[in-house]
């Protein structure tokens, strides 16, 4: 407290990095029983009419960038077709099943992306790669120099452009547009009971993790800003993570 004084005294700026209870009480409802003061730690700003507003967000973002990037899709269907032999989408796993990801409530939804990889090697990871998995953090697996990925997969991927038709999930409601990263089933059920709490909201295609970096965060960090973003969510929030989006995009992500 002296030092906050200090502080406003001196016209000084005050940061600190809070810890969890801290960082929820920052979203609080103050009421009053008769006398008595009501405090009340609301879990998100995303029920009512902030989930009403974000979904309109999101039906005419990705409305707008289904016509917007379309050429670019095109172009990348072309590359894949060209470059190796399988699907242009990847929409099945090396045993038939459809791909899925973990959505809102934990309710699995289809899961589509430009295929980066050679078909057939997704499940190498749990396999012949597992010794070369760098993320032993936590429950996600990521496999360096992944020698699954094909040249137009390597691009495609370093500027998220094998994500893209995912546009076409959020337009009918699986994803958002911003929101927690969407996990795969194996991931989800290793989760601790507090990381579940990210499972409140829809998923997104970007998010305060991925702008904030991506997979050189360990899963705790991941899932602090995730919380946070739930529980702090705004409009404006989310127009400052689609507008960091560009910028990381446009500098490419490095593996």
């Amino acid at each position: 407290m002296e030092i906050l004084e200090i502080c406003d005294l001196t016209h000084v700026l005050y940061r600190f990095a809070p810890d969890m209870i801290e960082m929820r009480r920052t979203n609080m409802e103050i009421t009053t029983i008769g006398t008595s003061p009501i405090i009340s730690l609301n879990s998100t700003p995303l029920d009512g009419w902030g989930k009403v507003t974000k979904r309109i967000a999101d039906v005419i973002g990705s409305f707008l960038g289904i016509i917007i990037l379309s050429p670019v899709m095109l172009i990348v269907a072309i590359a894949i077709r060209i470059n190796s032999k399988g699907p242009i989408l990847f929409t099945k796993l090396d045993n038939g099943e459809p791909v899925k990801r973990v959505g809102q409530f934990g309710k699995l939804f289809l899961f589509y992306k430009f295929r980066s990889m050679y078909p057939n090697t997704d499940q190498l990871r749990y396999t012949k790669l597992a010794e070369n998995n760098i993320r032993t953090d936590g429950p996600l697996v990521k496999i360096e120099n992944d020698p699954r990925i094909t040249s137009v997969g390597k691009f495609i991927r370093k500027y998220s452009l094998d994500e893209l038709p995912q546009l076409f999930s959020v337009f009918i409601g699986d994803l958002s547009l911003v929101g927690p990263r969407p996990h795969l089933p194996e991931e989800v059920s290793k989760y601790q009971k507090h990381h579940r709490f990210v499972l409140t909201i829809k998923p997104g295609i970007t998010g305060i993790s991925q702008v904030g970096g991506r997979s050189n965060l360990s899963f705790e960090e991941e899932m602090k800003l995730d919380r946070y973003y739930i529980e702090n969510w705004s409009i404006w929030l989310d127009i400052k993570i689609i507008l960091k989006t560009f910028v990381v995009v446009f500098q490419g992500y490095k593996e």
